[in-house]
């Protein structure tokens, strides 16, 4: 099996992704994956490009933690999470979450789980450019409603 956490700027082939994921564990009775893509629009403005930064190290580290932690949660066989950073345009993939289990319901909450972590507690910055000029995206409220509902207070700023 690969790595579980890729932090790159080129995109991804999720067949090729859940074949590694799947690649010989005849225990695999369900797979889950989430793929976020960039959209035109976003907060009521339209979106050309979005820049995505991160912090080496420190985020696969973070993300490490994260799958630990749905490793602890759920009963999964593999993860994978794939992240993109660099200029994006609407339409790219940025993000794939992939996860395996013996049954659906532990695939779909992990994969639920480690995008709600994803979505506000990886160390990613993005910025939009819009007509008016660009602009830094924060975590939506409704993000980090999303992350507490799993018991986990949002670490903002």
């Amino acid at each position: 099996m690969g790595p579980r956490v890729s932090i790159q700027t080129e995109d991804f082939d999720l067949s090729t992704e859940v074949a590694k994921l799947r690649l010989q564990d005849q225990r695999v009775g369900a797979v889950c994956s989430f793929i976020g893509t960039v959209r035109d629009r976003n907060d009521g403005q339209s979106v050309s490009t979005m820049e995505l930064e991160h912090y080496p190290g420190m985020t696969e580290k973070s993300i490490e933690a994260m799958i630990d932690e749905a490793l602890q949660r759920f009963d999964l066989f593999g993860v994978r999470v794939i992240h993109r950073v660099g200029l994006l345009q609407p339409l790219d993939q940025i993000v794939l979450v992939a996860v395996t289990s013996a049954h659906r319901g532990e695939s779909f909450q992990a994969c639920e789980f480690l995008m709600d972590y994803l979505k506000t507690q990886a160390p990613f910055w993005k910025k939009e450019q819009t007509p008016d000029g660009a602009r830094w995206v924060d975590a939506r409220v409704s993000d980090d409603a999303a992350l507490a509902r799993w018991g986990i207070e949002a670490r903002n700023g």
